[in-house]
């Protein structure tokens, strides 16, 4: 349980009529912790993501957040700023970690990353990519990744199924207290104007993140 700042991670819904869950990024201090918890006590500063199949975090307390999605915030790192990390920052990580195959600690080969959206990976350059990252969630890109793996083209086409971890959660945390790493924030809201901050969302005029403060 905690309490603390929200943010809306998108619109309510995606291209391709694929919906949304907003409100489930949250931020903010725990003032109570069940018995099994172990790395969190009472007075702790936060970050986590509520439950993604029924949101909830759009309140002055959130209530029954996995320890598994929970991260400690430091003094360095503002609330507004973490805030921004959980689906997000979580999504950038994986789709570069996993069907990418980056390897953010060096150690791999380097390649050409394109990161795009719904451009169908071509790029005006000309230039050839090792990676095409494409977060767009429609109809058609799940049927595209069907079609690949039947004909077996060479394009492997690989679908992105967000699995939060808090481990990827504290990478990014490090990232921006190390000043490597930052958040985006279009606007900020009080709670009591949570219906404007979810009209400009909803009506596609942010760039950034959108948080609401209690």
């Amino acid at each position: 349980m905690q309490r603390g700042q929200h943010s809306f991670s998108s619109s309510s819904k995606g291209e391709g009529g694929m919906h949304f869950l907003t409100c489930i990024d949250v931020a903010g201090e725990a003032v109570k912790v069940g018995p099994g918890v172990k790395n969190f006590k009472a007075g702790d500063k936060v970050v986590a993501k509520v439950n993604t199949l029924t949101g909830g975090g759009l309140v002055e307390l959130a209530v029954t957040i996995m320890e598994s999605v929970t991260v400690a915030r430091p003094p360095e790192v503002s609330a507004a700023t973490a805030i921004g990390l959980p689906v997000a920052g979580l999504t950038a990580h994986q789709a570069l970690t996993q069907p990418g195959g980056i390897k953010l600690d060096g150690s791999g080969q380097q390649a050409n990353i394109l990161i795009t959206a719904a451009s169908g990976g071509r790029s005006p350059s000309g230039r050839k990519y090792d990676v095409v990252i494409d977060i767009t969630p429609t109809l058609s890109s799940l049927l595209r990744v069907a079609l690949k793996k039947l004909t077996f083209s060479k394009k492997q086409l690989m679908p992105l199924f967000l699995s939060p971890k808090a481990d990827n959660l504290e990478y990014l945390i490090k990232l921006v207290k190390e000043g490597k790493l930052k958040t985006i924030i279009d606007s900020k809201y009080p709670l009591v104007l949570a219906e404007d901050a979810w009209a400009k969302i909803s009506n596609g005029h942010a760039t950034g993140k959108i948080i609401v403060e209690p």
